[in-house]
């Protein structure tokens, strides 16, 4: 513990005006300011560029909070980086401080800081903008899964599902609303809990059901897409009921073995998937149609994400080790 440190890539950390890269441009022809969800989704069709800088597979991807205007970059390589999506596009600093793979990355709500989760068993949280490790926790087992919680009064604090099938809540100020969260596990399970309550409200487990690997909350606020290791992607109310909507499945791509992210397009239009064979599947929302299907890697996706700003920018990674731009 106490080793991390952080390299700035950058040509310099402050421009004219004495402002950091957590400075949203506004020299672009779009306003990243504006209300993310405020514009109409479209299908991307190019590649637009690629980041090559990790060594090992990247294991997660997170565009900075409502702007987008950076992308945060995990890996097997143990390291975390952050690039510019705009401009020159360039690697602007590197995180280091873990000794294994990283298993999973979390922005709070406004981007000043972020978590990094570990297969070293650790989990560190750290300044965006300086590269400064801030806090460390730990229970001995791995984080598979970290969130911080989303709303501003709650800001700091977190959850993480860990691989000893638990989900342990953590305060990140020293000495260590939205109520309601739903987990899955590799038990075939789907739990809702009331925050800060360790029973859970509802548990659904059919024998139908196959392990959930990852999520996607539709912009709606009333649905959860998940991941169904079954090579389909299944649909639940995150209301009330957490019933499973079964009008809504969709399929075309593989995901069995392999943890593969999905995603809704800021408009709740489209759903995304990665899929093991290196394709970036999109499909209609309301009618689970296939619309898309990009070959975007040789080797399996396992990361996709809409920018919160563009009609149809993406961002997906995964095994081969490099990020790519679509639009």
């Amino acid at each position: 513990m106490g080793d991390e440190t952080t390299t700035f890539h950058g040509e310099s950390e402050y421009d004219y005006q004495g402002r950091t890269y957590m400075h949203v441009p506004q020299d672009l022809d779009v306003d990243l300011r504006k209300e993310v969800g405020s514009i109409t989704n479209y299908i991307p069709k190019k590649l637009v560029h690629s980041w090559k800088h990790h060594t090992q597979a990247v294991t997660a991807v997170r565009l900075f909070p409502d702007s987008g205007h950076l992308l945060l970059s995990g890996s097997a390589d143990a390291t975390v980086k952050i690039w510019d999506v705009y401009h020159q596009r360039a690697l602007l600093r590197t995180y280091a401080g873990h000794a294994k793979a990283v298993t999973d990355l979390s922005f709070s709500a406004d981007g000043r800081r972020f978590l990094s989760g570990s297969f070293d068993r650790t989990m560190k949280l750290w300044d965006t903008e300086t590269g400064a490790c801030v806090g460390r926790f730990g229970t001995g087992k791995t984080p598979h899964v970290i969130r911080f919680h989303p709303a501003a009064e709650h800001a700091h604090e977190f959850l993480a599902g860990m691989s000893d099938k638990k989900i342990v809540q953590f305060d990140t100020r020293a000495g260590n609303q939205n109520r309601r969260f739903m987990t899955t596990s590799d038990d075939k399970s789907l739990r809702a809990w009331d925050y800060n309550i360790p029973v859970p409200i509802k548990y659904i487990a059919e024998p139908y059901m196959y392990p959930m690997t990852r999520s996607a909350l539709h912009p709606s606020g009333k649905y959860v897409a998940y991941q169904s290791s079954d090579n389909q992607i299944v649909v639940y109310g995150a209301t009330d009921k957490f019933r499973q909507n079964r009008k809504k499945s969709y399929r075309g791509h593989n995901n069995a073995g392999t943890a593969i992210d999905v995603a809704c397009s800021p408009d709740g239009q489209f759903v995304a998937s990665g899929d093991s064979a290196g394709y970036v599947c999109f499909w209609d929302w309301k009618t689970c149609k296939m619309y898309h299907k990009i070959r975007a890697s040789d080797q399996a996706v396992t990361c996709v994400q809409w920018h919160p700003q563009e009609t149809s920018k993406v961002v997906t990674a995964g095994m081969a080790g490099d990020i790519r731009l679509w639009d």
